[in-house]
């Protein structure tokens, strides 16, 4: 199992302390230890007070679907971390926040590439055709109400000569992503087309996240005028 990161104040974070006699904004975990997750609920003013990654087995089982496998490993994620969280007195009472996204081809679901033998073989699959990627999101409220929701997105890539090809893999940005690429970067040039949520791509789709946390009290919007 993976240990846990370690934990941060959110007070201390942002460098200033809590207005005296204002609310204490709820804690908030992340069950991921994704920089792009992080980063894309940084972008909306969210600074989670600990990370919670889960080490999970994330293998679809026999006759999954993409959709259905995003869903489940959303949900063991946070399963995960509500174990953790719940251990711990400081986070006990903290909101959970856990995502899992999926690359498919159909049914056929497409590796987190680790070998440039499997990025290369995600590039080649993708080239010139369309393919899904679906985002799983579950939230956990304090009193252990659980929200979750499905997104999925279409992309399109065009078609990738030998070249764009060698020079991706070179760039060494494919390691450890859903599908051999990361739309966010220099793959972002081979996308033609998307319907849906980009963010949800990415790792997070924010829109659905931030509905999740306002239906359950988060104050999302809350620190959104100091940071104008």
């Amino acid at each position: 199992m993976r240990k846990t990161t370690a934990m941060t104040d959110h007070s201390t974070a942002q460098g200033t302390p809590p207005i005296s006699g204002a609310p204490a904004r709820p804690l908030l975990v992340l069950a991921s230890a994704s920089p792009r997750r992080l980063a894309l609920l940084q972008q909306v003013g969210i600074e989670p007070d600990a990370l919670l990654p889960a080490d999970i087995d994330e293998a679809p089982r026999k006759s999954e679907s993409p959709r259905e496998l995003a869903r489940r490993l959303a949900r063991e994620k946070l399963e995960a971390a509500q174990a953790a969280a719940r251990r711990r007195e400081d986070l006990r009472s903290a909101y959970l926040v856990s995502a899992d996204t999926v690359v498919a081809v159909g049914r056929r679901v497409l590796p987190k590439a680790e070998t440039l033998d499997e990025a290369a073989d995600c590039l080649r699959l993708l080239s010139g055709r369309a393919h899904r990627v679906y985002t799983g999101v579950c939230v956990l409220s304090p009193k252990d109400r659980l929200r979750e929701r499905m997104v999925e997105t279409r992309v399109r890539f065009k078609r990738l000569s030998t070249r764009e090809i060698e020079g991706y893999l070179s760039s060494g940005e494919w390691r450890g992503k859903a599908g051999g690429y990361a739309i966010q970067g220099l793959a972002g040039a081979f996308a033609v087309k998307l319907v849906g949520s980009y963010s949800g791509v990415v790792g997070l789709p924010l829109n659905e996240t931030i509905s999740l946390l306002e239906g359950e009290g988060f104050p999302v919007r809350g620190a959104w005028g100091a940071a104008a």
